[in-house]
């Protein structure tokens, strides 16, 4: 079973996806678009082509666990992506994998434009791995 998870970001959007398995994060890339009628198009597309069965969207929820406008965002792209694909979709709280992933790309040596470009992928990455953990029961 793939899981795709997606930050959808005021950018861009990070996309992963796992193993065959639904136990590793594999595949990552990013969408360098904001607009969800793009967004959703490009989706469509990486569903089909990894055979995806559920999708993990990031839930950027307020520090103080409140839901503002980015949470609201998430709602409305959850709410088309169940409406066109068919698959089950999980709005999964991401707060702070931003800045994850920063650090973790900082301390790798990616610096400027070059984080600028994967960060969003990243954090994809650390929303997929906390939603496969949390299915593990971990």
């Amino acid at each position: 079973m793939r899981v795709m998870a997606i930050d959808y970001g005021d950018a861009r959007t990070g996309v992963a996806v796992s193993d065959p398995t639904g136990t590793l994060a594999g595949y990552t890339t990013v969408i360098a678009s904001w607009k969800q009628e793009i967004v959703v198009e490009q989706l469509l597309h990486l569903i089909a082509e990894h055979q995806v069965d559920e999708l993990v969207l990031g839930y950027p929820k307020n520090m103080n666990g409140t839901c503002g406008d980015r949470a609201a965002k998430s709602e409305a792209l959850a709410a088309l992506l169940r409406e066109r694909t068919g698959l089950p979709v999980t709005l999964w709280d991401e707060r702070l994998t931003t800045v994850d992933a920063h650090r973790i790309l900082s301390e790798n040596g990616r610096r400027g434009k070059k984080r600028k470009q994967t960060v969003d992928a990243v954090a994809a990455t650390l929303i997929l791995e906390g939603y496969l953990g949390f299915r593990r029961g971990g």
